[in-house]
C-alpha cells in the first residue's frame, strides 16, 4: 500500500474518512497510520465481499495487471475474438481518465463498464463493488478487471479477483520482474505480450526475463503470446479454461471461498 503518493484514498473509499465516515475519526482524532492501516483493512473487507459474490454465481475474476502500454486491452480485445462466444465473458476498466477501452471492449458487443479513478493510480475494491452493481453476474463466466497501468500500486490492492495475470511487453525490456518485484510476486501468470516484436527487440530474451522471475521466487507460469498476430492465443484461451475448471472443484469443495491464496496448480501451456 503506498503511504507517500497518496494513492491508498481513492474515489471509492474517501467515503470512509470523510465527515461523517466511519473512519473519520481514529482513536486519538489525528493518527495517520491508523487510517492508512483501516483503509487497507476495509479494502479487503469489501475484496472478500467482492469475492464471496463472484462465487455465489460461479464468475472466475481475473485481474490484469502491467504498465501502461503493455497491452491488456489488446489481449482483451483479441480473446473475446478467439472465443468467439464460447465463454460469457464481461470486463470492468480502469483508468484514470476516458472510456476509450471499455468502448473497444464494448465495439466487440461484451459488456464493459468503465472506472475513471481520477488521481488513484489503481483500482479498490470498493471501485470495483460499485461497478459489479451494473453486471448482472449470472450471465457470465469470466470477469476481467483491468487494472490502471502501473507496474506498483496495483499489486497492493486486493480486489476481489481469484487470479492475477500481469503483462511483461517486449518492448519494456526483460528485467522488470527485478525492478518490480512485488507486481511480479503476486502474479499467478505471466504473460510476455507483444512477442511479435522479438526478431526486431532481439534484446529481450524470454529465458532472461523467466530468470529474473525465478530469482523472486515466483513459480507462476510464463506464457508468450501477441495479440497481432496471434501467436500463442490458443495456450491463453486454454488456460483460462482450465482456471475455470480449477475453479469450479474448488467450490464443488468449499462453497462459496472468502480467501484468495497463490498456489500455482499444475497446467500445460
Amino acid at each position: 500500500m503506498c503511504d507517500t503518493c497518496g494513492c491508498n484514498i481513492t474515489p471509492g473509499n474517501e467515503g470512509l474518512i470523510k465527515a461523517g465516515g466511519k473512519l473519520h475519526k481514529t482513536e486519538s482524532g489525528k493518527e495517520a497510520v491508523t487510517v492508512l492501516r483501516s483503509l487497507l483493512h476495509e479494502n479487503d473487507h469489501a475484496a472478500s465481499h467482492n469475492r464471496n459474490h463472484f462465487d455465489q454465481h460461479n464468475v472466475l475474476a481475473i485481474n490484469l495487471m502491467s504498465s501502461p502500454g503493455a497491452g491488456k486491452t489488446a489481449l482483451l480485445e483479441a480473446t473475446i475474438q478467439q472465443l468467439d462466444n464460447s465463454l460469457k465473458i464481461a470486463v470492468i476498466e480502469g483508468d484514470l481518465e476516458t472510456e476509450n477501452d471499455a468502448e473497444r471492449i464494448r465495439k466487440l458487443g461484451v459488456k464493459a463498464i468503465q472506472i475513471a479513478t481520477g488521481s488513484a493510480c489503481h483500482l479498490d475494491a470498493h471501485m470495483v463493488h460499485e461497478a459489479l452493481h451494473h453486471f448482472d453476474l449470472s450471465e457470465f463466466d469470466v470477469v476481467f478487471i483491468e487494472n490502471v497501468g502501473n507496474l506498483v500500486c496495483p499489486a497492493s490492492f486486493d480486489l476481489g479477483q481469484h487470479l492475477n495475470v500481469t503483462l511483461l511487453s517486449v518492448p519494456e525490456g526483460d528485467d522488470k520482474p527485478a525492478k518490480y518485484p512485488v507486481m511480479f510476486r503476486a502474479s499467478d501468470l505471466v504473460v510476455l505480450s507483444k512477442s511479435d516484436l522479438l526478431p526486431i527487440l532481439d534484446d529481450f530474451k524470454p529465458e532472461r526475463a523467466k530468470g529474473y522471475l525465478r530469482d523472486i521466487a515466483s513459480t507462476a507460469p510464463v506464457m508468450q503470446l501477441s495479440s497481432k498476430d496471434k501467436s500463442g492465443m490458443l495456450k491463453w484461451i486454454s488456460w483460462i479454461n482450465q482456471q475455470i475448471e480449477i475453479r469450479q472443484r474448488a467450490l464443488q469443495q468449499h462453497p462459496v471461498t472468502g480467501h484468495h491464496h497463490h498456489t500455482h496448480e499444475e497446467v500445460h501451456i
